[in-house]
Formats: structure tokens, sequence, C-alpha cells
């Protein structure tokens, strides 16, 4: 192998160590905080009556989520003095 082959090869390493160590830490600062979004403002899985990203049709839909930065979650205030919550919730669902 050349050492220009040999210098790309290793920077294409570093660069992509550097790429999984930004995620890992994005993923790690974050939490799903459900019943927080606004309709159509969710992250994508929410539960029944959302299949991905932006499908919520309620706000503050209860099974919808949105990625907040960690331990932000529970003290995040909705209308109506509602608080987010680290667990999937019963109200504010779709008729």
């Amino acid at each position: 192998m050349s050492k220009t082959t040999t210098t790309l090869a290793l920077a294409a390493s570093v660069a992509t160590a550097i790429a999984g160590l930004s995620t890992a830490a994005h993923a790690q600062s974050n939490e799903k905080c459900y019943g927080i979004s606004l309709a159509g403002e969710n992250d994508c899985a929410a539960g029944p009556g959302t299949t991905c990203a932006g499908t919520s049709t309620v706000d503050y839909q209860g099974n919808a989520w949105t990625f907040v930065p960690a331990g932000t979650c529970e003290t995040t205030e909705v209308e109506g003095d509602r608080m987010g919550s680290l667990e999937e919730l019963d109200r504010d669902l779709p008729a």
C-alpha cells in the first residue's frame, strides 16, 4: 500500500471513530419526553395513532415524545399546569 493510501485510510478511520463518539454523546445527552409535543412536531416512533416523526395529531399527545436534554423532561411545563413525563401518558390521545 502506498503512503498516500495508508494516510487516507488512517484519516477515514479517525473520522469514523470521531463521528461515532459524537453520535453516542448525543444519544446520552437527550431523553424521550412524552406529552410535550405540539401536533405534528413529535419525534419518531410515538405510540398508537402515530407512525413516525411529525405524525401526532393532538397538542401534548400523551403517547408522542420529543427528545429533550437529559434531566429536563419532568420539569418541562405545558399548557394546563401539566408536565412532561419519561413514560407514555394516557392523556390527550387522538379520538
